[in-house]
């Protein structure tokens, strides 16, 4: 069958059983669609429900309570090159927001954060904006805003299974190097690129380093590193949260709206709200067994 509509729930509240993927079949039966038979990726958190038949609009317009429900075409699943946003995807943080607390700013620079996140604002403006706001903090305080960084659930074991099947995984953020340096080790990326906080070897100067990494560099860098390892877009998987994430989403073979701002997840077909990060790998029919297990630094 050409489609699989893919029914993914959080790993941490499995909610999928065979009565919500009888229901899902039966939505795709009302809109003219042949359905296959479930093949269950993981008991309880993942199905594949292949079929043939009209779409409309992501998840084929599923909607199922605490259930991600995707489309994904049968061919082409598996992805060789995995392009991740880092803040509020591969972390739970916006390192923005840690190191503005220092300064009494978060609640500030948090709402700035949100506005450029959803599209509401240029993002290059906003960096600088709030950048300009840390002017003068010490350097020390990047360690310990490092210290806080919640890696996001699944993160790990996403990275080690897609590499372990010969895939090429890089972190593109428009957040800053001294961060992204440390989750690429963390969680087992080949390749971070990301902006960079200039400051004296004391304090920060309240400039970030040009050019600044923005929605059309994060493009950029997919269709580069493509073309580097002899793929084409189609053959990337792109996750992120952001409106500096959407043309990387759309350009993608598999663009991946997670836990996404709402204009984000609107504009994109895949969208995961309640999966973790390997919801990703079940997106790629990869099976509970196929994982690379590993513990979320």
């Amino acid at each position: 069958m050409q489609n699989v509509l893919v029914l993914i729930s959080s790993p941490a509240h499995p909610a999928l059983n065979d009565g919500a993927v009888s229901a899902a079949a039966d939505v795709l039966r009302a809109r003219g669609a042949t359905v296959g038979t479930p093949d269950w990726l993981a008991p309880e958190i993942a199905c594949d429900l292949p079929f043939d038949g009209p779409l409309e609009g992501p998840g084929g317009s599923v909607s199922m309570t605490a259930i991600d429900a995707v489309v994904v075409p049968t061919t082409g699943r598996r992805k060789k090159l995995l392009v991740a946003d880092m803040e509020s995807t591969m972390i739970e943080n916006e390192m923005l927001d840690e190191l503005a607390d220092f300064l009494g700013l978060r609640e500030r620079i948090a709402a700035i954060t949100a506005r450029a996140m959803n599209g509401e604002i240029d993002f290059a403006g906003a960096l600088a904006e709030r950048v300009g706001l840390l002017k003068g903090l010490p350097v020390a305080k990047l360690d310990e805003a490092a210290k806080r960084i919640r890696y996001m659930p699944g993160g790990a074991t996403l990275v080690a299974t897609m590499k372990k099947h010969g895939a090429h995984c890089a972190l593109v953020s428009g957040g800053f190097t001294c961060f992204t340096n440390l989750v690429k080790r963390a969680l087992g990326f080949e390749l971070d690129v990301a902006n960079v906080l200039e400051h004296d070897g004391s304090v920060l100067a309240g400039t970030a380093a040009n050019p600044i990494l923005g929605k059309e560099a994060k493009l950029a860098t997919l269709q580069r590193l493509a073309a580097e390892h002899g793929l084409s877009a189609a053959d990337a998987v792109g996750v992120g949260d952001g409106a500096n994430d959407l043309p990387m989403l759309k350009q993608a073979g598999l663009g991946v709206a997670f836990h996404a701002k709402p204009a984000v997840a609107a504009a994109v077909c895949a969208r995961i709200d309640h999966g973790d990060l390997t919801a990703l790998l079940y997106l790629q029919g990869y099976r509970l067994s196929d994982f690379v297990e590993r513990k979320d630094p």
